[in-house]
């Protein structure tokens, strides 16, 4: 029996401390000499405050700022995730017409983008698509009091492309969007990005 148990325990011991520790610990200091920033989830300062990550969505409701894809957690990350509603769900349905609505109110067009009704699968999608931000471009340089033409060329200096050229589709980080606002077309009264 002494046998059996001896190997077990060591193997085990052996295992623990190479899944358990050794791997975790190399992994960690690789992404911190290889990739520091995105090992450390990616946060983005201004004035030596943390105000975001470039990976996590946050609500922006001011007429001044660039407004977010709608989220079925109220942005709240540790509750990420979707509606589960089906696409023909009436409740849903009813709210992305309410969505539709509201957009075109608020921002006096016609075209309403999918991501500007539709909520992501996490809730938490830092990206619009260009066509939403391009849409929201006349309603921010109203409130800043500024020239559309300054408001598109910002948003369109702040698109990423596909990566590789080929995986995804163009967006447009609306975090880092209105900090370049913020930045280049201070706003009139708006108060600051970080603020909803």
């Amino acid at each position: 029996m002494q046998d059996h148990i001896r190997p077990a325990l060591v193997t085990l011991g052996l295992m623990i401390g190479l899944t358990g520790l050794a791997y975790p610990l190399a992994i960690t200091g690789l992404g911190q000499a290889l990739m520091p920033v995105q090992a450390n989830a990616s946060l983005i300062t201004r004035d030596g405050q943390i105000v975001g990550s470039a990976l996590v969505g946050q609500a922006f409701a001011a007429p001044g700022y660039l407004h977010p894809r709608p989220s079925a957690v109220d942005y709240d990350a540790a509750a990420a995730g979707a509606s589960n509603l089906g696409p023909t769900s009436v409740p849903m349905l009813a709210e992305q017409t309410a969505r539709a609505t509201a957009y075109r109110t608020e921002n006096g067009t016609d075209a309403v983008p999918v991501d500007a009704v539709t909520a992501s699968a996490s809730g938490l999608d830092p990206h619009v698509s260009p066509e939403n931000a391009l849409a929201q471009a006349g309603r921010i340089a109203a409130a800043r009091g500024v020239p559309l033409a300054e408001v598109r060329a910002l948003i369109d200096a702040q698109t990423e492309p596909r990566w590789l050229g080929l995986f995804g589709e163009p967006r447009v980080n609306v975090l880092l969007v209105n900090l370049a606002l913020d930045a280049a077309l201070p706003p009139a009264a708006t108060g600051p990005a970080t603020e909803g």
